[in-house]
């Protein structure tokens, strides 16, 4: 079952969407987008994670209401701007009703418009859900375990099959970051 979400650009008032995002987030998926039982993100983190860009770093949220239920985010390597980690968060209750492939590819055309050439991510090589939407969203994925995580390298190739061109918004540059 997919449910289409509102989807827009993180803006700098989100830091307080994202404090309040936080307690429904399960220990699990904290593990499993941070790598670590994290139990608190601190003011800076927080505000390093709204801090974007919209061209090295970048991130597209989905709302319900007034609160954030989702986010994905793409940040630019320094050293090769065609080449963009890229992350995903999915509030527990919105799991499993195909949001974290909206995102994932609302990033990923975003991104391909921008000039990224390739996507990396790191994925825990047990989490079913994220190896599943990778292989599907990036069949030419190469994946290589480095002690029970993958490291995934993906290139961009043409648009996203069904994934309408977002409508232009007045002085927005981009849309994408790394979600850390």
């Amino acid at each position: 079952m997919d449910i289409q979400l509102a989807t827009r650009p993180m803006q700098p008032d989100d830091e307080e969407r994202l404090h309040r995002l936080w307690p429904r987030l399960s220990p699990d998926t904290v593990y499993r987008r941070f790598h670590s039982p994290i139990r608190g993100l601190p003011d800076e983190t927080v505000h390093h994670l709204v801090d974007v860009d919209h061209d090295r770093r970048e991130a597209v949220v989905a709302t319900v209401g007034d609160e954030v239920v989702g986010v994905a985010r793409y940040d630019r390597s320094p050293a090769d701007p065609s080449v963009a980690e890229v992350a995903v968060l999915v509030e527990d209750a919105w799991q499993g009703v195909g949001l974290g492939r909206q995102l994932v590819t609302t990033l990923a055309d975003l991104a391909r418009r921008r000039g990224v050439r390739t996507v990396t991510a790191t994925v825990q090589a047990d989490n079913d859900r994220m190896v599943w939407l990778i292989r599907r969203l990036f069949p030419g994925s190469t994946m290589t375990v480095d002690s029970a995580v993958y490291e995934i390298r993906s290139p961009l190739t043409g648009p996203s099959a069904g994934t309408p061109e977002p409508p232009a918004t007045a002085g927005a540059t981009a849309l994408l970051s790394r979600w850390g």
